[in-house]
Parts: structure tokens; C-alpha cells; sequence
């Protein structure tokens, strides 16, 4: 069962009296890339956990290729990946151990010809042996990576994806979403990194209030720089006295 595109309608959350998301509506595609942008503590987290099926939502819904999170069977939900802000590797495990173990979760192949390619893929070639314990951050970051990759998913939901990435691994990171979106897979992923935002991303779409208040979208063959420059105008374009209310369909495309 396919499972894209993602879909959330009304999508809210409460905490108590706090509204985190107030009526969120929007979609990514099959072969697109969706980018959250907006300050710590706007709700990006919130909502790529409820996307995930990590956290029950307050109010509308939120849909993957048609079926809910609550109608989803297991086989469907293994089409997903999931990378937090936390990379929550097994440390007393090597690199390669890491992926065998998700992977034997799965059900699928643990043999290493499958796995180590995608250990090579995220730069981590000559670690792969190594406890991920001794890993560095940064090391650390590209090894979740990896393991969302595990299986080939449909939808690849990433919480700041290129947090503690060098030059090289922001340029690994970037090629690699572009080839899953290349490959038709959906991508949502939060990011202050506007540069790697606009290289590998579709849309932008800016949440504050709990609304999404603000959208850019690529236009056609846009060059890098001129797309990060219109992301960089939609915390500007919105006015602090603008009333910050029915933007909920994408707001003001830039």
C-alpha cells in the first residue's frame, strides 16, 4: 500500500491550554519536497511526530495516500522513516549493527552487501565497524540517516536534518534527498539551514502562531540563490501586525 502523499486538514494540537497547531493544512506529494520553516518552539517538532504517528493529534486529520494513521496496518507503516532531532543510535552497537538491527525489525535482509552500501552513501564507508559510541556528532547525524534510508521509503519525514553536519556532510545530505526525490519518494523535513532548504526543496512553507502564515515555491528551473532569497522574505513579507488567521491553506506564496 502506498502511502503518499501526505495529507494533514484542519490538523491541531493542544498541550493543556497551549495551542500548538491551530488548523494546519497541508500536502507533499509523491516525488516532492516540503520544507518547515519557523522559529524554535513554532510546533515543526509537533507536527513531524503527529505526521510520524508518534503523537496523536487534538483536531482534523492527518492521512497517508488516503487511509488514516489509526487505519494504517503494519506493512504500510513500514513505507515511513522517521529521523528526529535526536538521532537515538545504539551506541554499544557498530554503524553496521545499528542498520542490521532496524532492519531484522523490518523484516528485511540483514545481510551486509545491502546494508554497507548505504553506510558508503552517507560518507560513513570506513566506520563501519566502529561502535557508533565513538562516533561524532556529526557522524552520529549521518548514521540516522542511513537508517531512515533502510527499506527504501515512501515518505521521509526529517526533523533538522543537517544539525552538526560539516560542509561535506550538508553536500552528501543535499544529494541524497534530491535523488530520493528523485526516485518519487515524499519528503517534509524542518531546517534553519535556508541554503540547504532551497537546493533541495520544492516549497517552503512558514509556520508561526501555529499557522502556516507563508509559502515559496520553486519556479521551474529557479536557480539555488534566487529561491533562498524569496525563502529568506517570508518571515519578512509577514507583517507583525498582519491578523494572523485563515492563512491555514499556505498563506501568501512569495
Amino acid at each position: 500500500m502506498a502511502i503518499v502523499p501526505l495529507q494533514l486538514r484542519e490538523l491541531s494540537k493542544r498541550f493543556g491550554r497551549l495551542a500548538v497547531l491551530r488548523g494546519i493544512d497541508l500536502e507533499v506529494g509523491a516525488g516532492e519536497a516540503v520544507a518547515l520553516l519557523g522559529a524554535n518552539g513554532c510546533g515543526k517538532t509537533t507536527l513531524l511526530s503527529i505526521a510520524a504517528g508518534l503523537l496523536p493529534s487534538s483536531g482534523g486529520s492527518c492521512t497517508w495516500g488516503g487511509p488514516t494513521q489509526d487505519e494504517l496496518d503494519v506493512a504500510a507503516r513500514r513505507s515511513l522513516a522517521f529521523v528526529a532531532h535526536s538521532t537515538q543510535i545504539y551506541g554499544r552497537l557498530s554503524a553496521r549493527e545499528n542498520l542490521q538491527l532496524l532492519a531484522s525489525l523490518r523484516g528485511d535482509s540483514v545481510d551486509a552487501a545491502v546494508l554497507d552500501p548505504l553506510l558508503e552513501r552517507v560518507g560513513l564507508g570506513d566506520a563501519i565497524t566502529r561502535l557508533a559510541g565513538t562516533f561524532s556528532r556529526g557522524m552520529q547525524q549521518r548514521l540516522a540517516i542511513a537508517r531512515a534510508l533502510v527499506g527504501r521509503p515512501e515518505l521521509l519525514l526529517l526533523d533538522e536534518p543537517f544539525t552538526a553536519l560539516d560542509f561535506a556532510g550538508r553536500a552528501t545530505l543535499a544529494r541524497i534527498l534530491l535523488e530520493e526525490r528523485a526516485r518519487g519518494a515524499a519528503i517534509l523535513l524542518s531546517s534553519h539551514d535556508l541554503e540547504a532548504v532551497a537546493e533541495v526543496a520544492d516549497r517552503a512553507v512558514l509556520l508561526a502562531d501555529g499557522r502556516i502564515l507563508a509559502a515559496a515555491t520553486r519556479r521551474g528551473d529557479e536557480a539555488v540563490d534566487a529561491f533562498a532569497v524569496r525563502i529568506r522574505r517570508l518571515g519578512v513579507d509577514v507583517a507583525p501586525s498582519q491578523p494572523r488567521t485563515g492563512a491555514t491553506h499556505g498563506g501568501a506564496d512569495a
